[in-house]
Formats: structure tokens, sequence, C-alpha cells
């Protein structure tokens, strides 16, 4: 099928678009974080079509500061002649009608992943603005719409001698609830892709940050699975395979590792397949067969006692299953489960046969892998054996709980808590804080086992481990783990609050993510929160949780001892001094996130200071000396230039701002459509106009207002007020629950009328998962590359 065949014929169009802003989660999963990405998704998934029909090698991603994205390919460009039916370009078809595209023709699209036609269409329903650019058979075509509708006409802007699309959007605020996208999730969508489509190159270009990635694998599948391994010896060399039957292509890498975690990752058409679906368990019936097969003919099957099961393969296994699919049928519209029933025999066909012949041709690795998977069984067997002496003997007789539990009255599961503590002195305490009717202890010593890099027969081969499974009380494992026989509804991790207490934290958590997940899910784990401070003056006595809290408090007390006035003579004291306090700290903060920007404190006051909130584009078509803004920079010692950057798409204008060093800060005009820009100005100049000016008076309520102390500007009168706040106060800050004596420990974390819960939950099982395997698992790289990602970021480091 040449570049001829791909026209305004090829976009069917079943029907209008409409209701997708009214009920938006119906299209793209839902409105928070990760519908936001969904969009993102969405575009580059046609681009990605683009590619596995073969047509485009490139796709380039940009992040702009606005949260807005440009997504450009080098394929063959969205048609743009009249539409037979419709009666308009066929781009505009694409961009505007629901379920309008060239995928239900298969002679445009063989296989796709994107949302049949779908997706790029509820894009433009849910987006601010969407812009496409095509350059198709030697010219540049563009068009512009706002929410959904065109606002242009498809205008060709000239000539152009490469081919393909750019689609630019901004999702609406009106829509999206949270309006950030997240570098690392779009990172690893793309590096995802790129290992699934051999030879196509995804750039991604992120800049609020100035980060960027680069992925590009001629390895493909058989790269994908290497690399996963990489810092796990992989136990012999990978077995990778790839086939096609039925329209249907197969292929498949896999590799054990030296490691217990299974890592399967299964695709449909370039679709993470999350909850699996057909082609995994073709996949996993093939290999446990094969393997039996293997165990059968060779002399192991004498000495092992037991038939393979799927969950013996699984340990150390490495492995990536995709599927391209002509007619996929996913479960659920964010394809999460691929349901194709004839895919299942195909991939266990393949898989198998392939197998068969490596372990034929290869009986050293053969030997290897079978050593590995029966070692499980094995193991799998050791573990039956220690689950038998952890279970429960009786229902709650004593000898079935630990010695060191401090247990309570009620057997009521649903009246039970029970406090996880780290070490004696802190369990003496929490024992002699506790009511007994209802609350029970049990501390642990040192740091709980690392489950996450230990396999199940030694885990529970663990002391303090097997004390915590005894005293939940409803076994562990698939097979034994009865949650209705679980002894307390309220299961509570109280540690301390410095680095020590942290870590025991997260290993508890790792535990019960990986053993206890539906636990979680019912909401009976909790972390306790116990306070961060205690403030004393002079016999009184209060004790503040958090950081936050204590800001609240020090407001509270210079609300009724300060006295803050403006520039015009306006006094604010009282609630009237805190919400001006709060202006301030709402400016602080987004001048925060602009440092995060490289827009620097002076240089965001100064345009903050500007009275005209500045559009987008004001600047595109005018000599910047002449804009007013200039002018005003001027007398905050920066001059202001343009730095034009043209590209075969469009000219864009960035702003430099020069101090007198000769340093230039470099804004993108999407910096002035940020949400974070047009909330710092609202409050900057509500403050002006309520306070007559830049900087203000402050006194104490009872001096006389003569007495007031000037104060330059917003940020020094917010570091003063809290300094003056802090006058004549005794603040203790706390760092382990053994300071505390066990009234103390009562009042301020257990007593259920004043005390913060946090409850656990994992609204992201599969990012948690992620979260859990790189910072607990065996592999360094991952957790060096995160806290090289995240060493700024550090407040308060405890060394």
């Amino acid at each position: 099928m040449g570049q001829k065949g791909y026209t305004a014929d090829s976009i069917t169009v079943l029907e209008g678009l409409s209701a997708v802003r009214k009920r938006p989660a119906m299209y793209i999963g839902s409105t928070d974080v990760r519908g936001l990405h969904h969009l993102v998704w969405e575009v580059v998934d046609n681009a990605v079509d683009e590619a596995m029909a073969g047509w485009c090698t490139h796709i380039t991603v940009k992040v702009h500061v606005d949260n807005s994205i440009t997504v450009s390919d080098n394929g063959r460009g969205i048609p743009v002649d009249i539409h037979p039916k419709e009666g308009r370009p066929a781009v505009e078809v694409v961009m505007t009608v629901l379920h309008a595209g060239g995928k239900f023709d298969n002679d445009a699209y063989k296989v796709s992943g994107g949302l049949h036609g779908v997706g790029v269409s509820v894009v433009n329903a849910l987006s601010e603005y969407l812009e496409v650019w095509v350059r198709r058979e030697g010219k540049r075509h563009h068009q512009r719409y706002e929410r959904g509708r065109p606002v242009t006409e498809l205008a060709c802007e000239g000539n152009s001698p490469n081919r393909g699309t750019t689609v630019k959007f901004k999702p609406d605020e009106e829509i999206f609830e949270v309006m950030e996208f997240n570098y690392d999730t779009l990172k690893k969508r793309f590096e995802e892709l790129a290992y699934l489509n051999r030879g196509l190159q995804i750039e991604l270009i992120d800049e609020r940050s100035g980060e960027k990635a680069v992925f590009k694998f001629d390895g493909g599948v058989k790269q994908f699975v290497k690399d996963l391994n990489s810092g796990d010896m992989g136990v012999h060399a990978l077995v990778y395979g790839e086939g096609e039957a039925e329209h249907i292509t197969v292929e498949f890498a896999l590799q054990y590792n030296a490691g217990y975690k299974e890592n399967v990752l299964t695709f449909a058409n370039n679709i993470r397949t999350k909850e699996g679906g057909t082609h995994l368990v073709g996949f996993k019936t093939a290999l446990t067969r094969a393997i039996n097969v293997y165990i059968k003919n060779s002399d192991i099957s004498k000495k092992l006692k037991q038939t393979i099961s799927g969950d013996d393969v699984k340990e150390g296994l490495t492995a990536v299953v995709s599927v391209k699919v002509p007619h996929p049928q996913f479960e659920g519209q964010t394809k999460t489960k691929l349901g194709n029933s004839e895919v299942a025999g195909l991939v266990a066909s393949l898989v198998y046969d392939r197998l068969s012949v490596f372990f034929e041709e290869n009986p050293k690795d053969a030997k290897l892998i079978v050593e590995k998977v029966v070692d499980s069984a094995r193991a799998r067997e050791a573990a039956r054996q220690a689950r038998d002496l952890v279970r429960r003997k009786g229902a709650l007789s004593d000898n079935s709980l630990p010695g060191k539990l401090w247990d309570c009255q009620a057997k009521d599961p649903a009246e039970s808590e029970l406090y996880i503590v780290e070490g004696d002195s802190a369990g003496g305490s929490a024992k002699g804080g506790r009511d007994p009717k209802f609350q029970a202890i049990l501390p642990l010593r040192g740091k709980v086992l690392n489950v996450e890099r230990t396999r199940f027969d030694r885990m529970l081969a663990n002391k303090e481990i097997r004390t915590l499974i005894q005293a939940l009380g409803a076994g562990i494992g698939e097979e034994d783990m009865d949650l209705a026989k679980l002894r307390y509804h309220k299961i509570i991790i109280m540690t301390d609050a410095d680095v020590d207490g942290a870590h025991i934290r997260t290993l508890l958590l790792t535990f019960f993510f990986r053993q206890y997940g539906e636990l979680i899910e019912k909401g009976y784990l909790y972390i306790a929160q116990p306070p961060l401070y205690l403030i004393k003056k002079g016999k009184s006595e209060k004790y503040i949780k958090d950081d936050d809290a204590m800001q609240a408090y020090l407001m509270d007390r210079l609300a009724t001892e300060l006295v803050i006035a403006g520039e015009n003579g306006t006094e604010f004291a009282g609630a009237a001094s805190i919400d001006l306090l709060q202006q301030i700290r709402l400016i602080k903060h987004k001048a925060d996130e602009a440092e995060g920007m490289a827009i620097h404190l002076p240089l965001f006051m100064a345009l903050l200071s500007f009275q005209e909130r500045i559009q987008p584009a004001s600047f595109q078509e005018m000599d910047i000396a002449l804009h007013p803004l200039a002018a005003h920079l001027e007398t905050h010692g920066y001059a202001l230039d343009a730095l034009d950057e043209a590209d075969e798409l469009e000219t864009r204008r960035y702003l430099l701002a020069m101090d007198q060093n000769g340093h230039a800060t470099r804004i993108g005009m999407e910096f002035f459509g940020t949400r974070m820009y047009r909330a710092a100005h609202e409050a900057y100049w509500e403050l002006r106009a309520r306070t007559g000016g830049a900087s203000y008076f402050l006194r104490r309520r009872d001096q006389d207002p003569e007495q007031a102390r000037p104060i330059e500007n917003m940020f020094l009168l917010l570091a003063e007020v809290f300094q003056e706040a802090r006058k004549g106060l005794g603040i203790k800050r706390f760092k382990g629950l053994g300071e505390m004596n066990a009234e103390e420990l009562w009042v301020t974390t257990m007593n259920p009328e004043h005390r913060t819960l946090l409850q656990v939950n994992v609204e992201d099982a599969e990012a948690a998962d992620e979260i859990f395997s790189n910072l607990m698992g065996e592999k360094v790289e991952p957790r060096r590359q995160f806290i090289e990602r995240n060493a700024l970021m550090v407040t308060e480091l405890d060394i």
C-alpha cells in the first residue's frame, strides 16, 4: 500500500463527536493524572501506528512549560484532501468526528494501537486548544481548534520538503483535576514503545526542567528482556521467538535470572496490558508444558516428587510478550486486558515450539532453566511446610499468639487495633499508654527483613516476620490466607520520625504490600502520626503534628499579637492578617516553582509587578523593545530581547531577559499561559490593591503605630512575622517515640479522639509495584537513578 493509498477515502466516519466533554471518563478512563497522560498516549499511538505501517522512523514529544504538548512524526501525514461524504478536509474529520480514522480500513493500517479513531478527536474535544500541521506531498497545512471546534480553516502555509504530522495541544483546565505531566511516566511509556518497535526513535524533551531522553533499540524485544535483567545475571542464554498466523504477529523473549521475582510484561498492539489476557495465558501454558515435557524426558523426573506448576515457572522469570492483532478486543476502554480467544492458542503454539527447539539445541541452557524451576518447586514445598509452622493451632488460643504480643481484651476484629512499634522501649511506652480494652501492642526488634529480596520460605523462617504473621492470625500465602480470621481491623505502624523509623516503616509497608495486598485494599492498614513538635509557653503545652500545622499555629498566635500595615496605612490584624500572609505564602510557593524553571526570584517578581497580565501570543509579531514590558523591566535592571528559533514547522519566539551582569534568562511564551504565572499575578495585584504598595510596616499590638518597623518586601515580612511569633515559645522537635512517656503517647498518638492516622491505600498498584521493586529490590542501578533525580528535592538530610 503506497503513499497514494492513504487518502480521504480511507477515513471512515461512524458517528459525530458528542458527549465527550460531558462524560470524559467514558473515553479516557478518568479526569485525574491518568486521564491527563492518556491524551498523550492517544496522539503518540497514532504516530506509532505510522511506524508499524512502515512509514515513520522518528517521533519527537515536547512538554512545554504550560504543560502543553507537541507530538511530531515523520509519517505520511494525515490526508488533507476533501472527504467524499463529509465535504470537509479529511484531517478536520479525523480531528472532530468520533470514530473517524484510517483504522477500520485494513489497507491503511493492518494493525493499530490507537483507540480505533476515537483517540485524537477525544484529545481535541478535551483540549483548550489543539493545532495540527500536516507536511504532505510537498506542502505544509495548518489548522487550529478550540475545545474540539475548528476556529480556522485548513490552510496551506507553503512548501515543505518533508512529510509527517505535528499535533500541539493544551489539556483543558475545565476538564482535568491535575494539569502537571509527569516526566518519568512519559519516559517509561516511550521507552517501552521504542523497545516494541525495532529501529523507531522516540525523543522526549521536557522544556520545564531541561531534561531530555532519546530511545532507539535495534535489538527490540530481545534487548528489552536483556535490559530488564541488567544487574541480575541471566542464568542462561536468552530465548526469543517470533511468528505470524491468521494475520496475528507474536513476538516474545524470556530469560531467567538469579533472583526470585517474576517480571513478565505483556503488550497488545504496543499497548501495555497490565491485567494480562489471552496472550499471557497462552505464554504461561506453553512455558509450563515445555518445561514439564523436558523434565519427563530427562532423568530429573525420578528425583522430583511433584509436577511443575505455573507458580514454579514464575520465580526469577523475566519475559516480554508482544502481539499485534488486526481486531483486538480489550476489556475496558483503557485497554488493560486482551480478550481475543484465538490469541491464546497461537501464542501457546509458537512459544512451545520455540522452547522445544531451544531445549533440544541448547542442552546446557535447558538444564539451567529446569534446575531453576525445580529449585523453585522444592522451595514451594519448603514454604508450605514453613507455613504449617506459623499456622494458628486454634482460633484464638493462647499458644497460637506470640509471647511478645500484649493483646487487647476485645475479641471482635472490627473493634480491635494492633500497634506495631519498633523496639522494647517504645513498646513499653505504648503498652503503658494504650487502652487495653481494644488496643494491642506488638514490639518488633531491629530492622524487619526486606521481603523484596527474600524467598518465601526464608521469609517465613525469620523470627520477627513469623511473630507478625502469628499476631495477625490470618495465615499467609495464596493457599492459606483467610482475612476472615484477621484478628484486628486496624493495623497501625507506629515508628520514630527519624531515618531509622522511616526505614522500618518502609520495610513493613513492603511486607504488607507483597504479602497482604487485600488487607490494604480493605483499608485495614494505617500509619500513626506522632506529633513533630511540642510547644511550651509558661506552664501550658501544645503538641503540633507537622510543619504545616506549626505554621498555622504561629499564624494564629501572631494574629492576636501582631499588626501589619500597608503603604496606604490600612492595618491588618486577626483573621485579616492571616489572610494577607496566606496570599504571600501562595506567591512564595509559585516563585519557588518558577525557580525550578530557572526564572530567579528578582525576575519573577519583576514580571509580576507589571500590572497587565501578559498573554502568551502578545510578543509574536512585534519588536520586543517596543513592548511596555521592556520599559518596565528596565527599571528593575533587565534588558528585554527576543530569540527566534525556526524549524521546518514553525518559528518559536522566546524572551531573553538580561541582567546587568549579562546573564540571560530564556522565557518561553508558554510561561505566560501557566497556572503558576496567572495565580501569582492575580494574588500579587490583589495584595497591592489592599495595601497600596510593595512594602509593609509591622508592630506588636501593644505598641504605638509610630513604633511600627518598616519591612522592605512581602517575603521579608513573612520571615519577620514567623520570627516574631516564635518569641517566648519553647519549641521541641521530636525524633523518637522513646522520647515520650506513656501518657504523652496516649494523648498525642493513640487516643482515638485526638490522634491522626494515615490510611494506607494503593491507587496505582502498578506504579507502587515498580517503586517497591526499584527501591527495595536487588538492582542497585534504579536506586542510584532515583537518588540522582530526587537529590535536589531533599529539604532535611539526616546523616
